[in-house]
């Protein structure tokens, strides 16, 4: 790249990223098709290290290349100073991230694949109101820096979600679910069946008693034990001193039980790629093992102000500098079927979705939520779902004692996979009828 050239002679270390993206999106909305259209973006980002000060700047337009270089410049003689070192070439791991099936997709089958999910949801529910989001891209990123690592790949993107809303008088019921991936995948519609059937399922209403009960957490719904962790797992906010687990690696802080890894080498999936956005080469990283904390995430920045070796995890977008992010986030599945946990359950929930999930101090772990979509375990059968119910705690005690965790595991949110987890003793508020 000859504006890495140009660089070179003027500061110490140099980036230069270039990312190409294109976007079909294709949209229902209340049953019927609204929406068709193609974006694209290009752009280049630049880092420069000048007196050991960071400098970044990025534009759309790659023909104000001069004009890019003074910015970056003149950005770090007033940037963090910080002992990064932009990485040398380095060997990867062979990752699937692209498929032409996806890649080629024209719109007339995008649109043919949302009436497919529509047609299997509308029976289930003659009322219910369906949006359908389709968004299929081709993403090209590049990277090279002084020290003479150049990397580039490319990614097929496809995602697919649904969200349904059910009212009947005061009973309003919203759920959604989702599918992403980057290789084509024949079974596109398991996603949509899971909607029908828990669709079906939350015909049948059941009322639950406050107080302190079992809940097992679906997939779906272990993102409310899921999401804090990963704040807490995020390099930045140990720096910083806020997360919860700051200073504690290599002790046990959850029930054995737990087990989480980040990993960017799995083919097809979201989150997965032969390098990181700063061309560091992704890897399997083991962030709790067996309820001992092993160590958190990071970018280079981070770690380099912690004094440890990143760990591929740098995320950026165009016109944003790299910030330490998950790539696929895994709590590992255990030794149990979802049947035998509300087998053995005399009266509890079964916690699918929750409303407000991410809201609130999640870096603490505490959650205070209503319950989405959730249904009654009575007598170790599920009786019918329950509304006007809430759910509290905090990860951080609540995972020292897990009941269970299941064998079967689903992607949630494209880039988490997660089992079904059983906890004890979890608050119960029911709304008095």
């Amino acid at each position: 790249m000859e504006i890495l050239k140009k660089l070179r002679s003027q500061a110490e270390q140099v980036e230069v990223m270039r990312l190409r993206d294109e976007l079909t999106f294709v949209e229902y909305e209340a049953n019927k098709l609204k929406t068709c259209k193609v974006e694209q973006t290009q752009g280049m980002a630049v880092r420069v290290v000048q007196k050991g000060r960071l400098g970044f700047a990025a534009s759309s337009d790659e023909k104000t290349a001069d004009k890019l270089m003074t910015n970056a410049l003149e950005s770090a003689c007033h940037g963090e100073e910080v002992p990064i070192r932009f990485p040398s070439p380095q060997p990867a791991p062979t990752v699937t991230t692209y498929d032409s099936k996806i890649a080629e997709l024209p719109i007339p089958r995008l649109v043919q694949i949302g009436q497919e999910i529509l047609d299997l949801l509308l029976p289930a529910s003659a009322e219910a109101r369906i949006n359908i989001s389709l968004v299929r891209g081709v993403s090209r990123f590049a990277l090279e820096n002084q020290a003479g690592a150049g990397i580039s790949f490319e990614r097929s993107p496809l995602f697919i979600i649904a969200e349904i809303s059910a009212i009947h008088g005061d009973d309003i019921l919203i759920i959604c679910d989702m599918n992403g991936t980057t290789v084509w995948e024949e079974d596109y519609m398991a996603f949509a069946r899971r909607l029908a059937d828990n669709l079906q399922k939350a015909k049948r209403l059941a009322t639950v008693r406050s107080g302190r009960m079992p809940v097992i957490f679906s997939p779906a719904g272990s993102l409310v034990l899921a999401i804090p962790l990963m704040e807490g797992l995020n390099g930045k906010n140990a720096f910083t001193g806020i997360s919860p687990m700051k200073g504690k690696a290599g002790q046990k802080l959850f029930d054995e039980k737990i087990s989480l890894v980040d990993d960017a080498t799995l083919a097809g999936k979201f989150g997965s790629a032969p390098f990181d956005d700063e061309g560091v080469a992704h890897r399997r990283n083991v962030l709790i093992e067996k309820g001992v904390l092993t160590g958190f995430y990071y970018d280079l920045k981070t770690a380099a102000l912690s004094g440890v070796q990143s760990t591929g995890n740098g995320s950026r977008w165009l016109f944003a500098p790299p910030n330490p992010a998950p790539t696929n986030l895994l709590i590992q599945p255990g030794a149990v079927s979802l049947e035998e946990m509300i087998s053995g359950i005399d009266e509890g929930l079964l916690v699918e979705y929750v409303i407000g999930m991410g809201q609130g101090n999640v870096i603490s772990g505490a959650f205070s939520n209503p319950l989405g979509l959730a249904f009654k375990i009575e007598k170790g059968e599920i009786c019918g779902r329950v509304k006007n119910a809430a759910i509290a705690g905090n990860i951080y005690d609540l995972l020292t004692n897990v009941g269970a965790v299941s064998r079967e595991t689903a992607w949630v949110y494209n880039t988490f996979n997660l089992p079904d987890i059983l906890l004890p003793e979890i608050n119960v508020t029911a709304k008095e009828r």
